[in-house]
């Protein structure tokens, strides 16, 4: 815990960003309508499944930017494809990217070198540190602050396919990055020894 505490301490440094990444599924449901005699659009209770899709949040929170991609799973290759996506786009020019995350089984850094070559993964690898949170920890990662708030934004409804799902997560992320809408963490490391003192040994 603390060491994702102190990493979210550091001031703001564009060549060395600090993204927390989190994932969701989103099940993709499809509800029937018909339309009445009179024309009225009636929705029905009846409804077709469509699988999930999986959203990857990506925040940025001290520059109040955001990059969320949708996936067909939640894999490992998954995985390593939003990471290479974030050093080939939003953050090209980094010179180390720093990834808050949960460690899943699907997190594993090797899992680069099952998409890349051995010369291509690595450079890949040399250019991120990783920070897990601990066990039953996954509310230090910011992420899921900018999950809950897309959930509430645009996602609190039955969307069919994953191709509807893309679109309305690229309006709403698109929206708030124009607003360079941060997140106002402020649990620090002091805060913890005194509120979470119970959780730490006595000598």
């Amino acid at each position: 815990m603390e060491q994702v505490l102190a990493v979210y301490q550091r001031p703001y440094n564009e060549q060395f960003p600090v993204v927390c990444v989190d994932e969701s599924p989103k099940q993709l449901i499809e509800i029937r309508q018909y339309r009445s005699a009179d024309g009225t659009r009636i929705e029905d209770s009846e409804y077709i499944r469509h699988g999930l899709g999986e959203i990857y949040m990506a925040f940025e929170a001290l520059a109040g930017q955001r990059f969320v991609e949708v996936k067909d799973d939640h894999t490992a290759i998954s995985w390593v494809s939003v990471m290479a996506n974030l050093l080939d786009g939003p953050n090209e020019t980094c010179v180390r990217m720093r990834v808050v995350g949960d460690n899943l089984s699907a997190h594993k850094p090797s899992a680069f070198y099952r998409v890349f070559s051995a010369e291509k993964a690595k450079n890949y690898l040399d250019r991120l540190e990783f920070v897990y949170t601990p066990k039953h920890g996954s509310w230090l990662d910011m992420a899921e602050i900018d999950l809950s708030i897309l959930q509430r934004d645009c996602l609190n409804r039955h969307i069919a396919t994953k191709e509807l799902l893309a679109a309305e997560i690229s309006v709403w992320q698109t929206k708030r990055n124009q607003k360079q809408a941060k997140a106002n963490w402020q649990f620090t490391t002091k805060e913890a020894r005194v509120r979470l003192h119970k959780l730490y040994p006595t000598t």
